[in-house]
């Protein structure tokens, strides 16, 4: 019998995160899942439930030891999906040099130095796959997210590189959201009738669900996607309606 492929999913436990650990689970991994606190109840499918580490991925003490009981508990990693991120909505103009250093620390520096520790890891054992999941911000203005949507963006070119720097070995791959609808939506559309207007901008017809990133997620980690590195997926039920369309008064 084939072992078990051993994933970790940073801020597995809730939101999209919880929607990838899922999906691996559904998949047959032995998913191990980090966060500074243990969420309620663990993710799970199909009779299988995540193992929970805590951790706190901006500090590298933490990232380090995170690491070492991967490797104690499992003795290796097949793929690292760097989740953990986010940023409060606030005007770029109206916060400190700290907050931004912040968001930058969270979506940039920590996906970086986890990458580093997987490497090392799925290079010795003879491969693997490290997933960044990006965002749609990275690719067009991000108005009240400023330095997520930067971080977004060189995470992207961060994929490049390493896919470069870490083949043939290890895979590097994006995968990109649009919009997701999560616990936390009515943060960033508001009650149900703003979360169905947004809804409705989308060409899908709806928001994603965390599920959606998780396939996405699970199929370029597999075999399927062995010849795919270097490269970002997005997500996001068609885009977005471009905003001229409903402006102009032609053509409608």
């Amino acid at each position: 019998m084939t072992a078990a492929r051993v994933v970790l999913v940073t801020g597995g436990g809730k939101g999209v995160g919880r929607g990838i650990s899922e999906s691996f689970l559904a998949s047959g991994a032995e998913v191990v899942i980090c966060g500074r606190q243990a969420p309620e109840q663990l993710p799970e499918a199909d009779g299988r439930r995540a193992h929970f580490i805590a951790a706190d991925v901006r500090k590298q003490d933490a990232i380090e030891q995170l690491f070492a009981q991967i490797r104690e508990r499992h003795g290796r990693l097949d793929v690292l999906v760097n989740n953990a991120g986010g940023a409060p909505f606030a005007m770029a103009d109206k916060v400190s040099p700290r907050f931004h250093e912040s968001i930058i620390a969270l979506n940039l520096t920590a996906p970086l130095h986890l990458a580093q520790q997987a490497n090392a890891i799925m290079q010795a054992q003879g491969g693997g796959v490290i997933v960044f999941v990006g965002s749609v911000s990275a690719l067009r203005p991000s108005p009240g997210t400023a330095a997520y949507g930067a971080a977004k963006a060189a995470i992207l070119n961060l994929t490049q590189s390493l896919a470069v720097e870490w083949a043939p070995r290890v895979r590097v791959v994006a995968v990109s959201p649009g919009l997701v609808r999560t616990e936390q939506s009515e943060l960033h559309y508001g009650d149900e009738a703003g979360i169905a207007a947004v809804a409705r901008t989308v060409p899908a017809g709806r928001l994603a669900t965390p599920r959606d990133i998780g396939e996405a997620c699970v199929w370029m980690a597999s075999d399927a996607a062995a010849y795919v590195s270097g490269t970002n997926l997005t997500v996001h039920g068609g885009g977005e309606r471009p905003a001229f369309l409903e402006a102009a008064n032609v053509n409608r």
